[in-house]
């Protein structure tokens, strides 16, 4: 049983520079011998003009070329396999919404790796075998739910398996068995606080929760805040991706200043998204993962298209693994109107920071008389809709003004009733792109 206060694992967590590096090296050349029994890596490095056994440094690795998800997309994904698949125990996979789903398999030694990697993760946030942990993420192909699970169960809380949705019974079952930790996709911690305003509970003084794990989408600081405020927890940001096993890739410390990455698990690259070169430290980046301790499916130089940028120097918390920012979005997230590259996240910053603001938000790009237009519709609060058309106008004014000097043009406000926006009890979808229906019409 582990009997430091702070760390799951203090022998591999309080690791300085230089021992992790040294112990990546390590696995990287074991990662990269066992790359070299896979049919595609044998291809793929011959391909490169790459010599496995000539690593001599980690930076060597960018001698290989990155890999992206249409990589694994287009693959038999069997041909990466390092073991038999006698070996594999289990298989997850992508919703394949943007395209053909990618497939990741697991052995036993890989989930037992990955479950104590998340106990680390949600350990580092306070998480106690005396906790009730109500799991409400998706199950299933979805890595996230199982993810949690088993590092909950590793820690030896009780876990209620609650799946994701019927958000009135995962009010009930709050209630019921005094849960204190929550795993919740950010965007339906929000739509949640309308579900318990409407069963006439307040989750500050009816319940237990003291923890949240928000994961699977990307969110800003002024969510965060809005959801700390209104449940009365701690809000701890988690992130990770099916490729790279699931959640837990990295985390947040207590101190909240940027997410640790596990680097004797991982090595990390932040590269420019068009160059392909690495940027300096701070800079930010598109990430990039290379599996160390993966036993079926190693993934070498794999392509995130998440942005974030890393902090240097070591964190209060005594950790010296290298931490990166919360995550900007997604290159592939980033749309463009009259020339300017606009993220989501950006103008989810402006409005969560307005008062009056309601839950909700949806951002419409479409095309008007040959021209790009970008219209806001932004649900308000009851008492704002119910309140002085004065005080909406200058709400609308204000965030125009503020968008306006974030993403350098000027979309189209709508202020809209509460509730009148669609919800949804997965990731929220916030932009919808009518431009390319228009040009071909």
């Amino acid at each position: 049983m582990h009997q430091d206060a702070e760390y799951w694992n203090p022998e591999f967590e309080l690791l300085d520079r230089e021992a992790i590096e040294t112990l990546q090296l390590q696995r990287l050349k074991e990662t990269l011998e066992r790359c070299d029994r896979s049919p595609f890596y044998k291809e793929w490095f011959q391909k490169a003009g790459f010599d496995p056994a000539s690593i001599a440094s980690l930076a060597d690795i960018a001698r290989l070329p990155l890999m992206d998800k249409a990589t694994l997309r287009n693959t038999d994904p069997t041909s990466f396999l390092t073991v038999g698949m006698e070996d594999i125990v289990r298989m997850h996979s992508s919703s394949g919404t943007s395209g053909q789903a990618t497939v990741i398999f697991h052995t036993a030694g890989d989930i037992n790796t990955w479950s104590n990697m998340v106990a680390r993760c949600i350990y580092m946030a306070g998480v106690r075998r005396s906790d009730v942990f109500q799991n409400m993420m998706g199950y299933g192909l979805f890595t996230g739910g199982l993810g949690l699970h088993y590092a909950a169960e590793r820690i030896g809380a009780m876990v209620i398996p609650a799946g994701s949705g019927n958000s009135k019974r995962q009010i009930q079952l709050m209630m019921e068995f005094n849960t204190t930790v929550i795993h919740i996709i950010p965007s339906y911690a929000l739509y949640l606080l309308e579900v318990f305003k409407e069963m006439g509970v307040d989750p500050r003084r009816d319940t237990h929760l003291r923890i949240a794990v928000l994961g699977a989408e990307p969110h800003t600081e002024g969510l965060r805040s809005r959801v700390q405020e209104a449940y009365g927890l701690e809000a701890f940001n988690c992130y990770g991706l099916s490729e790279m096993s699931g959640p837990g890739v990295a985390f947040e410390c207590p101190e909240k200043k940027g997410l640790h990455v596990w680097e004797d698990y991982y090595l990390l690259e932040v590269v420019d998204p068009v160059t392909m070169q690495t940027v300096e430290e701070g800079e930010e980046g598109e990430l990039v993962f290379t599996s160390l301790c993966r036993e079926g499916m190693p993934l070498l130089r794999y392509r995130t298209r998440d942005l974030a940028s890393t902090y240097a120097g070591d964190c209060a918390c005594g950790r010296s693994h290298r931490r990166i920012s919360r995550i900007k979005g997604r290159s592939d997230d980033m749309f463009i109107v009259k020339g300017v590259n606009i993220f989501p996240m950006q103008v989810e910053k402006i409005l969560l920071a307005a008062l009056g603001i309601g839950s909700n938000y949806r951002i419409i790009l479409d095309t008007i008389e040959s021209k790009d237009e970008m219209r806001v519709l932004v649900e308000v609060s009851g008492e704002m809709w119910h309140g002085e058309v004065n005080e909406l106008n200058r709400l609308k004014a204000g965030i125009a003004e503020e968008l306006r000097r974030e993403i350098l043009i000027s979309p189209v406000i709508e202020l809209v009733e509460p509730g009148s926006l669609s919800q949804t009890e997965g990731k929220a979808v916030r932009v919808t792109d009518k431009r390319n229906q228009a040009r071909r019409d």
